[in-house]
């Protein structure tokens, strides 16, 4: 199992970056993908039309967003977290991705930089 951590800036305030990722219709506009998210902890989620699933966890508005991924039949506790900072005019995104299958992390890391965060920074861009 692997971590990854890393820091990425967002051209909009914290709290307009937590309501993009936790709305349903803004995650779908941004992935062009269905999406299914709740800010209920406890619920099941699904983003790029069932590519990535898990449960949330805990939400601060406009700080934080904790949830489980699941991968397959790997039963272990993959855990996800993001933190968002005000910086200047924009945002510092903190994410940290605990326990990545080995075989996955490649692809996940990848995903990360190039599909999510890609689509979340162009979302605030346009």
């Amino acid at each position: 199992m692997k971590d990854f951590k890393k820091y990425y800036s967002i051209s909009a305030h914290p709290h307009e970056v937590y309501a993009a990722l936790t709305n349903p219709i803004s995650l779908q506009l941004m992935t062009g993908e269905k999406a299914i998210m709740s800010t209920e902890p406890g619920s099941e989620f699904s983003l790029w039309d069932g590519s990535i699933v898990g449960k949330n966890l805990e939400f601060e508005e406009g700080k934080k967003i904790v949830q489980q991924w699941y991968f397959g039949e790997d039963s272990s506790d993959s855990m996800v977290t993001i933190k968002l900072h005000l910086d200047k005019s924009a945002t510092s995104l903190e994410l940290k991705h605990s326990n990545i299958p080995d075989d996955d992390y490649d692809a996940i890391v990848e995903g990360w930089n190039y599909s999510y965060m890609a689509s979340l920074i162009e979302f605030f861009d346009e």
